[in-house]
């Protein structure tokens, strides 16, 4: 299927690694131009050396606003298509473990980034009368998750930001969605597996299988396939799709809305 997106201009935060390693990977493979940002120069050098006609980078903290200004300045007067913004969550806490630092913190790098670096983009989009944002969330957001009060908590808060946000701006065809993942086999779930071997006193392999159990399909997600779906809706072709949070859990969220 043809995406229609060869040569439209997107950014992907952190692109490299798990869900934005494959979203930068399946724009590429379309043809499309990246502006990837991630920490790590290192890391960033290799995967724009998968495609240096198309990735361009940035290195540093997403949830800093200097970041959030040299990534503008990247783009600087080109038309932007699509942005994924996506980003590492808090640590595995039950609540009794946390305190307001950890609130606080949860607040900064779930919410508030997000809120600025969309605000942001809006200035851009808003004149093009175009454009896709995507948020890569958790099926948290419909399903609580055990030992991840502050995700649970501050992605909920996302959730209706875009949403109310995607009721504003839907005239102007821009479009605004989120992706729930569920269990997928990215490094995000390593501190998952390590909070339940600790609390369960067994080893990260026999954690990883519990959680496996508890996906009705009987395995992990594989990112690649996250990123032919998460492609699909950065694409013109998702046009009519906006204010959706859509789960892509195998089955893990019950509930008749999951």
């Amino acid at each position: 299927m043809d995406l229609q997106i060869k040569d439209k201009l997107f950014v992907v935060t952190g692109g490299t690694s798990g869900f934005g390693l494959a979203i930068t990977k399946r724009l590429v493979e379309e043809g499309a131009n990246v502006i990837v940002n991630a920490r790590g120069k290192d890391r960033l050098d290799e995967i724009q050396s998968l495609a240096p006609q198309q990735i361009e980078i940035i290195d540093g903290d997403i949830t800093t606003d200097a970041v959030i200004a040299d990534i503008f300045r990247k783009i600087d007067s080109r038309p932007l298509s699509g942005v994924v913004l996506n980003a590492a969550g808090p640590p595995a806490m039950s609540f009794l473990e946390t305190d307001l630092k950890d609130w606080d913190k949860a607040y900064e790098i779930i919410l508030r980034w997000k809120v600025k670096f969309t605000h942001e983009l809006l200035d851009k989009m808003l004149p093009q009368k175009a454009g896709n944002f995507l948020y890569i969330e958790s099926a948290s957001v419909k399903q609580p998750i055990e030992n991840l009060v502050l995700s649970n908590s501050l992605r909920l808060a996302v959730v209706g930001f875009v949403k109310t946000l995607s009721q504003e701006v839907a005239s102007s065809g821009i479009t605004m969605n989120i992706l729930a993942p569920g269990y997928h086999d990215t490094p995000a779930m390593e501190r998952l597996y390590a909070k339940k071997s600790t609390l369960l006193g067994i080893s990260p392999i026999e954690a990883k299988q519990i959680f496996e159990n508890e996906v009705k399909v009987g395995h992990l997600g594989k990112a690649d396939d996250f990123a032919s779906l998460a492609a699909w809706l950065l694409s013109p072709l998702s046009k009519y799709i906006t204010g959706q949070t859509i789960s892509v859990d195998g089955g893990l969220v019950k509930g008749v809305m999951g």
